[in-house]
């Protein structure tokens, strides 16, 4: 019976209600954890290896193996020269391959060995740090390690500047964090560039998400002209602001091409309107830290055709539209 005299049963003084409130905060957060890294665990479109299931059965479970046999099937196409080979450039479209299970399909029609064979450098895929990426995403996903793709910048290939660049996230169960990690970055890549950092945990000063490189270029303590890639236009806060969108995108597992173009990525001679500016300032809200915001991102990409990729996107280096 409820006494005056005595609390409420349940709720036996103040500290052990806030200890309950902190119990349940604990226990929702938890839930939310695993429906995020269950999120990033299961397949995808561009991350199913449908057909090649059974030829992955087999690899290894572990993050550094999983790195080396992507390493070994891959070649970058600006990089070849390093390896002593020169690529024809009718093998230039499998830099355009989008989904894993047909760069796969390629990889083994150039050499039908086993997937943890290395393979010959001119008999690797072709293709850019996107690639090395995903297929990475894809293998530890099978392996049941939750990951996904980023899009950002490399501060590692250029002095001085903030170079277009792709890595894998994983998360590192034992250590309970996001790992970042660059598949594309081999003996021949580290010993080329002289890099000192461990490439199998980035620190995040090295390789900046696009939502960090914006908030630099926006607090004016970075350039914006010193991000993009090569030379000439292909730098500036545009650029910038379309791999924000394309890190949303892969943020919701939708990893498209780093010259695939769509809704609101401005161009290199557009000047950015203050709703513009806010717009993409929310994107890196939303995207600097996924997992707080999870939902909301999601919500935003299914709802927003400004950031939604359509069945139509323009390919920027082909400088031709494709049905994805």
């Amino acid at each position: 019976m409820y006494s005056a005299n005595r609390p409420y049963v349940g709720f036996q003084s103040t500290s052990d209600q806030t200890a309950l409130e902190e119990q349940v905060l604990l226990t929702m957060t938890q839930i939310q954890s695993d429906t995020i890294l269950d999120f990033y665990t299961q397949t995808a479109p561009f991350t199913a290896l449908d057909r090649h299931e059974s030829s992955c059965a087999a690899l290894p479970v572990d993050v550094p193996s999983l790195t080396r046999i992507v390493q070994g099937l891959m070649i970058h196409e600006f990089f070849t020269s390093a390896y002593g080979v020169t690529i024809p450039d009718a093998r230039r479209v499998e830099s355009h391959l989008r989904p894993v299970a047909q760069l796969l399909d390629r990889i083994l029609e150039l050499d039908g060995r086993p997937l943890d064979v290395p393979r010959a450098a001119d008999f690797r895929l072709l293709g850019v740090c996107r690639h090395f990426s995903l297929l990475l995403v894809a293998l530890l996903r099978h392996k049941g390690i939750p990951a996904r793709a980023r899009c950002g910048f490399g501060t590692y290939f250029n002095p001085g500047y903030y170079e277009d660049h792709w890595v894998c996230e994983y998360w590192h169960h034992d250590q309970q964090r996001w790992v970042l990690v660059d598949a594309q970055f081999d003996q021949a890549w580290r010993s080329t560039l002289k890099i000192t950092h461990d490439v199998m945990d980035v620190p995040r000063d090295r390789f900046l998400i696009a939502a960090d490189a914006w908030r630099l270029c926006r607090a004016g303590v970075a350039d914006p002209e010193k991000f993009g890639i090569f030379r000439g236009n292909l730098r500036g806060p545009w650029f910038v602001a379309g791999n924000l969108v394309r890190d949303l995108a892969a943020l919701v597992n939708h990893e498209m091409l780093p010259w695939d173009v769509w809704g609101a990525m401005p161009g290199p001679a557009d000047q950015m309107s203050d709703d513009a500016l806010a717009f993409f300032d929310h994107l890196a809200e939303l995207t600097h830290d996924p997992d707080v915001r999870h939902s909301e991102l999601i919500a935003l990409y299914e709802s927003d055709s400004r950031v939604r990729i359509q069945a139509v996107v323009f390919n920027a280096v082909l400088q031709r539209p494709e049905h994805v």
